[in-house]
């Protein structure tokens, strides 16, 4: 049994990462874990803040993360032309390529672009805010084939800020998520973008509204069952992957605002939350008679626990995010249990939500206000070690930062800068 589970783990693995180990290529890292691996690191920054290396500009508006392979490095955002997809040459810190997937700037509440492209191989895959699907060509940014969630699917967002999914690509499919009533996900061929299969969900409850939400997909094997994990308008669904049967649902952890975070899947558990004075769950998916039933483990108010936007990070038995709404009060959650370890109640150094991913055994928390935070991953105690700003901020710092060996990258706007560790 163990050695079955290690192969399974394996092909997940590998469908997930067709780029170099110490490579960025989709949202959240190679595991969409939002955890980064870097031999050797161990970061003080009371005694060595990270130092700057270099900034360019010509990465549009948007609050787009960013994906790196190959000393390339990919984002969103809104330019003169459109919403573009922007290729920057690494060695030569210039952008290679930009091109637009809008005619013009879509138009919603927060405007600018909100997708980190997924690289696969010698293709790019992104989404637009107003909810074009594209592949291009990772050498020249020439698209490949490009759909339209509204047109195609009658695609949906459950408020008004824009689709904000980064695509996942499984094999040889591409998985997103448009919010339509009868494709809520859809499976493309990647090479084609052809159909393979679009799953409905049917009602599920009265919390939180109709329509695609803010968050990215995730694999889990789940009671031996392969299946697509996503937070949608009315909460977390799975979905089977090879057909498109929806297996399961939950609305509790859904509000009737905007549900952002991307679930965290361990095993056979689903932990989930959102903000807007919503919680948090854990869920566990096993088999039944007729199928696959989650079944709630806990569920944890939002006095509690709530992750507004900044995602979460789950290392060995602990979960490490940004508690509040709008604050990102760092925390340490035991997530078999949902005991609150430390945290919750320690004043962050910096303001507004944190964007929160993990370099090692430590956790780079990157908040609203453009400031970092250094702060150990350890159920331990809180333990900050240091911070800085960086040389700009425009608004709203909402793009997730990105490791890659020993170099930490930050989308701001129109700018990207480069910081050494």
């Amino acid at each position: 049994m163990r050695s079955q589970w290690w192969i399974l783990g394996l092909f997940a693995f590998a469908a997930m990462m067709p780029a170099q180990a110490e490579d960025w290529p989709q949202w959240r890292g190679p595991e969409r874990t939002g955890r980064a691996q870097a031999d050797g690191l161990k970061l003080d920054w009371k005694t060595s803040p990270p130092t700057h290396l270099w900034t360019i500009e010509g990465m549009g508006n948007g609050y787009a993360s960013l994906s790196v392979a190959d000393k390339r490095l990919f984002t969103t955002g809104n330019l003169p032309e459109g919403q573009s997809v922007i290729c920057v040459n690494l060695e030569t810190r210039a952008p290679l390529w930009t091109t637009p997937l809008t005619a013009r700037t879509p138009e919603h509440g927060y405007p600018g672009s909100r997708c980190t492209p997924t690289i696969d191989g010698d293709r790019v895959y992104a989404i637009s805010s107003d909810g074009q699907v594209a592949c291009l060509k990772v050498d020249t940014g020439e698209v490949l084939w490009k759909r339209s969630f509204t047109a195609d699917w009658q695609g949906k967002m459950m408020s008004g800020w824009g689709f904000a999914e980064s695509p996942l690509v499984d094999g040889d499919r591409l998985i997103c998520t448009p919010g339509g009533p009868s494709a809520m996900m859809v499976a493309l061929d990647k090479m084609t973008g052809q159909e393979v299969w679009k799953c409905a969900v049917p009602y599920q409850g009265d919390r939180g509204k109709d329509g695609a939400a803010y968050s990215s997909i995730v694999i889990s094997n789940a009671a031996g069952v392969k299946q697509y994990v996503q937070l949608i308008g009315r909460g977390l669904i799975g979905v089977r992957a090879n057909d498109g049967t929806l297996l399961w649902g939950y609305d509790k952890v859904a509000n009737d605002v905007a549900n952002i975070p991307t679930p965290i899947c361990s095993g056979d558990f689903v932990f989930a939350s959102t903000g807007y004075q919503t919680g948090a769950c854990l869920l566990k998916i096993s088999k039944t008679k007729t199928g696959v039933a989650a079944r709630e483990q806990y569920f944890l108010n939002a006095k509690t626990f709530q992750n507004h936007h900044g995602g979460m990070i789950l290392d060995g038995d602990f979960i490490y995010a940004g508690h509040q709404h709008g604050k990102g009060f760092p925390i340490c959650i035991h997530l078999p249990t949902g005991k609150i370890r430390w945290g919750g109640n320690i004043r962050p150094a910096g303001e507004g939500s944190a964007a929160v991913i993990e370099v090692n055994d430590q956790l780079i928390f990157r908040y609203e206000n453009g400031l970092l935070a250094l702060i150990n991953a350890s159920p331990k105690g809180y333990s900050l070690m240091g911070t800085f700003t960086p040389e700009y901020q425009e608004k709203e710092s909402w793009s997730h930062p990105v490791v890659v060996g020993n170099q930490l990258y930050l989308r701001e706007q129109n700018k990207l800068m480069c910081y050494q560790l």
